[in-house]
């Protein structure tokens, strides 16, 4: 099977569903800007089919990135922002690792110690329990970590926390975008790809200090994961 085969029930071939999923969660693209790229290149396929490929696929493609990712570092940065999600305010929950790896993003309404438990409960779920949590002056992390993450230190600090407050600017850029978000089922699900996708694609320790043929083997070590989640749609 190769990447010119289609997946069951589907007509296009898995290379176009693939590249489309990775355009829209890579970059500040609708559905139909992606549509319009794509009939530039001779593939007449409309919006809708691009939206339900992101949603059908987006858990697959994530999955496969989080199975091949790397090991996160032993001190976590969390935040949280507001996110309007059709005219209601919901709340953002990130990690990230001192590099800026994504852990995981949780949209929530409350901003309250039951919504830092539900959080904390899933990243360490994925994850190891860090050395070090570092957050901003919000009191509802502090009985939380102390419970669940005893031997961890938790740093408060407003300054310390630029690490998370920096990977929240791609979601504002997406946001902007796509003018407003739509539901909030259809946030997660875009947001924790988008996640996975920049740990793949961009987020990468001295990024600006390699050189160009050492960021191109980067890079194609990054096609190829992805090449290679595409190509287990077929046995989907």
């Amino acid at each position: 099977m190769t990447l010119t085969a289609a997946p069951r029930r589907h007509r296009f071939p898995v290379s176009i569903i693939s590249q489309a999923v990775w355009i829209y969660h890579r970059f500040n693209n609708s559905y139909r800007d992606i549509e319009e790229q794509m009939a530039y290149r001779g593939v007449q396929v409309s919006y809708e089919t691009i939206r339900s490929w992101s949603i059908k696929f987006s858990s697959h493609f994530r999955n496969v990135i989080k199975k091949r990712e790397r090991k996160p570092s032993d001190k976590w940065h969390i935040d949280e922002m507001t996110v309007k999600v059709n005219g209601e305010m919901f709340i953002l929950w990130r990690a990230v690792d001192s590099d800026g790896y994504e852990l995981d993003v949780f949209l929530q309404k409350r901003r309250n110690k039951k919504a830092a438990i539900r959080f904390l409960s899933r990243v360490l779920g994925s994850y190891p329990i860090p050395r070090v949590i570092v957050t901003d002056k919000l009191k509802s992390y502090r009985k939380p970590i102390q419970a669940m993450c005893r031997s961890t230190e938790h740093r408060s600090h407003k300054g310390l926390n630029n690490r998370v407050e920096n990977t929240h600017q791609p979601t504002r850029r997406k946001e902007e975008c796509l003018i407003k978000f739509k539901s909030p089922q259809g946030v997660q699900r875009t947001l924790a790809l988008m996640g996975k996708v920049r740990n793949l694609f961009a987020v990468e320790v001295g990024r600006y200090l390699k050189k160009a043929f050492e960021r191109r083997e980067t890079f194609k070590a990054a096609c190829t994961i992805w090449s290679e989640a595409a190509q287990e749609l077929l046995c989907i």
